[in-house]
């Protein structure tokens, strides 16, 4: 048996659960209003969060130069292995093909939201993550299951929801589905019996998604030697800072590693990369993804940035290093993540989110001290408040004489909100990706919220 699944499908906004809502509509408004005469700042906000509360319908894959094949080769074999998977599951051809302007990255379009599905009977509910997920591609793991109805066996048809507010037990039977977020339909590959009655750990693809909300590619198996999964504002950014080869490049908070590997690229491996992250583990994530393309020359120190620079320090082997080292320096560091797609609920508290305007200050000091006269400094977020964003540029042009902005090639975001101690040439400079502020057909604008400034250090 089967219902007819209605408008309610829709996806809610994202939802703050602390007071950081009214927080950041307050910091925006003003800013939002002044960007639009058609609608006021409130209408602009609503759909700011109803963006985020959606998936791009772009998928988004930075392809390996390196990898001995050309870009006709590399996008054949990447079609090859979506259409296999697309075949797989009964649905239509996408659109695939290359960026116009962003050469090493491919497009492929999705589809959605598909208001004519049919829920079933019996039913699986995954936890909050795994909710996210699937509604950019992805299957469901056996992991992310939190409980489904009773009898549920292998190739069963099942409708699967999100437990957005974490009140699901493990195992449980009985589904609140009013309370829950419908993603879509699948195909059982585990019984109920194996994942919660079986001693046996169960791993790997627990519902095969063939209905979902949305239609993207399944990234799991993708190709990882020749595609690198990445949104496509983190790969502006890496542009932006324009590496050269034969150049001394510093990546300060580098993990898991995806700028820091198309750098590389980008330097085609001649020249001195250096890549920073807190933990021992978060640098583990960045050799991972250099191993998977090949790349050996990349030096990478668990190292909190803050401490980076150290006046009397040497520059051969790991941090510290002397001031002046660097040819160029991307600081792309810990931020609110606000910016993130498809996000269905925020718990952050106000204390967390004013956080980290300070440790973005701490990490720019150290930044600008490592940074040679004449070279170049990108800071870039992937958050949507003013504060870690516009306000932090203003902050840094002021505090640091030595500091100018410059254009950015490419040139993809829109220009930078109306701030105090920015003018109009200022904010033309930077590049600021905001969902739900602009015509949402194109990869570049159906994207999620990021924020890039590019800097040049004069001599002091």
């Amino acid at each position: 048996m089967a219902s007819s699944c209605s408008s309610a499908c829709l996806l809610p906004p994202l939802r703050f659960v602390t007071d950081v809502h009214g927080y950041i509509k307050n910091s925006l408004l003003q800013s939002l209003q002044q960007s639009s005469s058609q609608e006021d700042g409130s209408s602009l906000f609503e759909k700011l969060l109803g963006q985020l509360g959606t998936p791009p319908l772009f998928t988004t894959l930075r392809t390996n130069p390196l990898a001995g094949k050309n870009q006709e080769e590399l996008l054949g074999t990447v079609k090859s292995e979506i259409l296999k998977n697309y075949k797989q599951k009964g649905w239509k051809e996408p659109c695939i093909y290359y960026h116009a302007v962003l050469k090493d990255l491919i497009i492929v379009e999705g589809r959605g939201p598909n208001l004519d599905l049919q829920k079933y009977n019996k039913q699986v509910v995954v936890d909050l993550a795994c909710g996210m997920a699937v509604l950019r591609g992805a299957d469901v793991f056996a992991q992310g299951i939190m409980g489904c109805s009773v009898g549920m066996r292998e190739e069963d048809a099942v409708s699967v929801f999100c437990d957005v507010d974490s009140t699901c037990l493990k195992g449980a039977t009985k589904l609140q589905e009013e309370s829950m977020m419908f993603v879509g339909n699948g195909i059982a590959c585990v019984s109920r019996e194996k994942l919660f009655c079986s001693k046996e750990k169960v791993c790997g693809v627990g519902i095969s998604m063939t209905q979902p909300l949305y239609e993207a590619p399944s990234l799991t198996d993708l190709c990882s030697d020749l595609v690198f999964p990445q949104n496509l504002p983190s790969v502006v950014a890496s542009h932006a800072l324009n590496p050269k080869q034969g150049e001394t490049i510093l990546d300060m908070c580098a993990s898991p590693g995806g700028k820091t590997v198309h750098i590389a690229t980008l330097m085609a491996g001649k020249g001195r990369l250096i890549a920073l992250d807190k933990t021992p583990a978060k640098i583990d994530k960045i050799k991972k993804n250099a191993e998977n393309w090949n790349i050996n020359f990349i030096e990478t120190y668990p190292c909190d940035a803050r401490h980076a620079c150290l006046d009397t320090a040497d520059i051969a082997g790991g941090p510290p290093y002397p001031p002046d080292m660097f040819d160029r320096v991307l600081l792309d560091g810990p931020c609110s993540a606000l910016g993130q797609r498809p996000s269905s609920k925020n718990n952050m508290s106000l204390k967390s989110l004013k956080s980290y305007p300070i440790l973005q200050r701490q990490l720019f000091h150290q930044a600008v001290k490592l940074l040679r006269p004449g070279g170049t400094l990108v800071y870039s977020t992937c958050t949507i408040t003013m504060e870690e964003n516009e306000e932090l540029v203003a902050w840094a042009l002021q505090t640091f004489s030595c500091l100018s902005l410059s254009k950015m090639e490419p040139h993809l975001g829109s220009a930078g909100r109306v701030c105090a101690g920015l003018g109009a040439a200022d904010r033309d400079k930077l590049q600021l990706f905001l969902p739900g502020c602009g015509d949402n057909t194109s990869p570049e604008n159906d994207t999620i919220g990021f924020f890039i400034a590019k800097f040049l250090k004069l001599p002091s």
